[in-house]
């Protein structure tokens, strides 16, 4: 894939919240154990019932192996898009574009199933109702752990902000991902079969990098649109075995004890009821303290079927886990 110097003015790195949708929801659906991610799929599989219909839609838009719809991950505009942001370039895929790339995973898989026919009869529609289903996966699945996977994704980021600044755009693609070199002006990727055209795209590089991808390198091309080039992160392999922070004498005495005690155990999100049985607190206790926690943004409530999960906000986890 060749490149100018003008593209290289160019890159930047993006953390973009769809490019966790996919592939986590490819992984939860494998049925398989994980090495990294297994805290969280032991945690998120049993609730993938509670999507209903909306994951049915998904299975279909992202099968087991194969093409991915190119619409789903819609060009990021800015550093880090908010879901809703994305979710709305989502909706505003023309209808043409749609109908492409549903061809395109039509010839992958063989067929179209019947929720994927209704979307390509209708793209408006069912860009719509996809977009719903979408956003109940977040809630369910990514919602109430993103605090923790944002860290991990901006921390990726400042690694490679800094060898850029250090070394310069070259030694940061030859470090991203083992299959990937730059040499001669053009960006190599070993997992391809086939060269991507470059002429296809628009001009620059997007950077992204990721929590589920695996261990693979994931390419888009589009017409008018940066090439996206989705890589692992660095620290994955610590992303769920983060030890929770035992409860500080300074921290209880300006939260309370009972506060400061419900923080530590949202090392992983948790229901009220899970909550209770493991601190000996009242199920009632736990939810006036988790409200006031939640007034003062240091917990997140997510809802995830017939469950709420709450959840360590960013702020939370700089409390508990200070740097250095």
């Amino acid at each position: 894939m060749l490149f100018t110097a003008g593209d290289l003015a160019r890159m930047r790195f993006v953390v973009a919240p769809m490019w966790e949708v996919g592939p986590s929801l490819r992984l939860l659906r494998s049925g398989l154990p994980h090495a990294v991610h297994g805290p969280w799929v032991e945690q998120v599989r049993p609730r993938l019932g509670a999507l209903g219909p909306a994951l049915g839609l998904l299975a279909e838009l992202v099968p087991p192996t194969g093409y991915v719809p190119d619409f789903l991950n819609p060009a990021p505009t800015g550093a880090a898009p908010t879901l809703a942001e994305e979710l709305a370039a989502i909706r505003a895929t023309p209808a043409g574009q749609a109908r492409r790339d549903l061809d395109r995973l039509a010839a992958d898989q063989g067929a179209l199933g019947p929720r994927l026919q209704a979307l390509y009869a209708d793209p408006a529609a069912g860009l719509a109702r996809l977009a719903e289903a979408i956003e109940a996966y977040w809630e369910l699945a990514l919602a109430p752990y993103w605090a923790r996977i944002r860290a991990v994704l901006d921390a990726d980021v400042l690694y490679r902000a800094r060898q850029a600044a250090e070394h310069g755009a070259a030694r940061v693609l030859n470090e991203l991902h083992a299959g990937l070199r730059w040499t001669d002006g053009a960006l190599r990727l070993g997992h391809r079969a086939r060269p991507l055209n470059r002429r296809t795209a628009g001009p620059g590089l997007l950077l992204i990098p990721s929590a589920f991808t695996g261990p693979g390198l994931y390419t888009l091309l589009a017409p008018s649109a940066p090439p996206q080039l989705a890589y692992p992160a660095r620290g994955i392999g610590d992303l769920w075995t983060t030890p929770s922070a035992p409860v500080g004498t300074a921290l209880a005495a300006v939260l309370g004890r009972s506060r400061a005690l419900l923080l530590t155990e949202l090392a992983a999100p948790a229901s009220t009821t899970e909550l209770a049985q493991r601190t000996g607190l009242s199920p009632s206790a736990v939810s006036q303290y988790l409200t006031a926690l939640r007034d003062a943004r240091l917990v997140s409530a997510h809802r995830a079927g017939r469950w709420v999960l709450y959840a360590r906000t960013a702020t939370a986890e700089a409390l508990l886990n200070p740097p250095g």
